[in-house]
């Protein structure tokens, strides 16, 4: 385990009776972390020891973590897809759980350019509502009086489909929004939105966060804390307010509801809400009017305490435009939770962006460790919770109630320290991603087919790419995806035309994932995709340049994505003709062979 000098602190004195009991369970769970995992392991192989998946390996009731890992191979998404298939299919049999599975909850992981199905069961709910109530009772020791106001969070519902065997297939906070955990939560002070749950449950993305926004402006004055799940997802809420606030400041002016705000329930409790305030309404104009929007929030929002989004991983790229629209509020990341499984929470919600470590709780799942320093003793050997070591970086594999045995959830995490027994983990990387902009992960195997399929339409023209990179450009709002082509033109007066290349843009497009075209298509967080032409020679150029910076010329491969910023600079200098996509590529929610 760490040493002392890794070790971190007790947490400081509740800031009430409630939040004792919460932060006295962190205690108790990080104390005995090691004894909790071999509990956890226990529960789930003597649950499950009837289903299928378990029966294969003979485990003969043992429940003990050293036959555990003898007889149950480590496992991907695509080793479980067939059971997974025949789950989707209607298979009722024990499969992977001896409980129902309720629904499944799609990852923005995707398998052969569909979202992972991961299966789950109703109880699961129960535990990761556990998780969410440990937040606030840990943010209260950093921030006072966080229960006088509200927060403005915007929280949306995602399109969701239904399996052949009528299961329904969604996010996993869309499922959350939707279920009895939320909309019957109890009442508590700490956990009071402006948005009211009609506004959030809205499937329609203009209406819902037209909503938003109405109430944290109306409100204005009681919002102590904003925020979305994915910085992104705050940035498009501010660019959102540049676009309509004309029509939102008429709104509270005469009192009236837009009237493309058409949902009914969403009417009926904004007719409770919405009263004519044309003091206000002249105060939005005259804020949002001005061409310099550095340190809006706190302009309009002023007791605004910090803003609560996720930023580590691919999301750091947003925290420069946060802090512009901010002016520096900080920014709390809170807990760490994927389609699997709920993992953890910042027991430092305060702390910068990049200092942000997760303590993991032992109880939500079986967790494993696989040594990422091929260098290690034993790399082969994955690591019980308790036994990683500070400055290593880890693939995370869990096993958990639902049934998933062993599984690579494909996050690569760096253990900073130990809270009491339990690692505190910084969030590295998705195994694989070369692009993300909001939650679309897309690999190099995707973008090479993208630009594979795309590039035939070139042929006609006697042209090939010689060469390509890319990079995800959130300058934009949204951001989209950047890709740079350098070509070979054999006859300059038969070269490719515009529309071509434009098409070639709608082709690559067509070609990504379906979590990608979800995200153009109706969740309007990606813009469409650019292409930048670059000039004969310039990836000589690119490589040229490494090289001055000590790449070894022997094994230079030219880079699949960019994001070093003279890298960028001397690519855009060389640009000849730039291209987007002409409309968005096609996308259905029910899509679930």
């Amino acid at each position: 385990m760490g040493s002392e000098s890794t070790q971190s602190p007790p947490l400081g004195p509740p800031a009430c009776e409630k939040d004792a009991k919460a932060l006295s369970f962190i205690e108790e769970m990080t104390c005995n972390a090691d004894s909790v995992q071999e509990t956890v392991l226990q529960e789930i192989l003597t649950r499950n020891s009837d289903t299928e998946y378990l029966k294969r390996f003979q485990l003969n009731a043992a429940t003990d973590r050293e036959t555990f890992k003898a007889k149950v191979p480590v496992v991907t998404y695509e080793d479980l897809q067939p059971y997974i298939q025949r789950i989707a299919n209607g298979d009722k049999s024990n499969i992977f759980s001896s409980h129902p599975i309720s629904e499944f909850l799609t990852s923005s992981g995707t398998s052969a350019g569909e979202r992972k199905l991961m299966p789950t069961i109703q109880e699961e709910w129960d535990r990761r509502q556990k998780l969410y109530s440990l937040l606030m009772p840990v943010m209260n020791l950093y921030v006072p009086d966080l229960d006088k106001g509200k927060g403005l969070y915007f929280l949306f519902v995602k399109a969701e489909a239904k399996t052949p065997g009528g299961l329904v297939a969604r996010p996993v906070l869309t499922s959350y929004y939707k279920s009895d955990q939320f909309r019957n939560r109890p009442y508590d002070p700490h956990n009071v939105y402006t948005s009211p749950d009609e506004a959030i449950l809205c499937a329609d993305s203009f209406q819902s966060m037209y909503t938003q926004m109405l109430c944290g402006l109306i409100m204005r004055g009681e919002v102590l804390r904003m925020g979305a799940v994915f910085a992104s997802g705050l940035v498009r809420a501010i660019r959102f307010l540049q676009l309509h606030w004309e029509q939102l400041a008429q709104d509270i002016s005469s009192g009236t509801l837009n009237p493309k705000i058409t949902d009914p329930s969403i009417r009926e409790c904004m007719a409770k809400i919405l009263k004519a305030d044309p003091e206000l309404a002249e105060f939005i104009r005259r804020e949002c009017c001005q061409e310099n929007w550095e340190g809006f929030i706190t302009r309009i929002w002023p007791n605004t305490k910090y803003l609560d989004v996720i930023v580590t991983g691919a999301m750091a790229q947003y925290i420069p435009t946060l802090d512009y629209y901010s002016g520096g509020l900080p920014l709390t990341c809170t807990m760490y939770a994927s389609s699997e499984c709920y993992f953890g929470l910042n027991l430092k919600p305060m702390c910068k962006p990049a200092e942000v470590s997760y303590t993991i709780m032992p109880n939500m799942g079986y967790f494993e460790f696989m040594p990422q320093d091929p260098s290690a003793r034993d790399p082969s050997r994955f690591l019980e919770l308790t036994e990683v070591e500070v400055g290593k970086e880890y693939e995370l594999v869990v096993t958990t109630y639902p049934g998933l045995c062993r599984y690579r959830v494909g996050d690569i995490l760096r253990v900073t320290g130990f809270y009491n027994s339990a690692p505190q983990f910084r969030f590295i990387r998705r195994k694989n991603v070369l692009l993300s902009i909001d939650s679309d992960k897309t690999d190099e195997s995707e973008l090479q087919k993208a630009i594979e399929n795309a590039s035939k339409l070139l042929s006609g023209y006697g042209t090939s790419v010689v060469e390509y990179t890319s990079f995800a450009d959130t300058k934009t709002i949204p951001g989209h995806y950047v890709i740079y082509w350098e070509l070979l033109i054999k006859d300059s007066g038969n070269a490719p035309p515009h529309d071509v290349l434009t098409q070639c843009c709608l082709e690559m497009e067509e070609s990504l994932n379906s979590v990608y075209r979800q995200g153009r298509v109706a969740d309007n967080s990606i813009g469409p995709l650019e292409l930048r032409v670059v000039r004969s020679g310039t990836f000589e150029e690119v490589m040229d340049y490494a090289i001055s910076r000590g790449a070894s010329i022997n094994q230079y491969k030219p880079p699949r994505c960019v994001n070093f910023t003279p890298i960028v600079e001397l690519l855009d200098s060389r640009v000849v003709s730039t291209h987007f996509s002409p409309r968005p590529p096609r996308w259905s929610p029910e899509r679930r062979s």
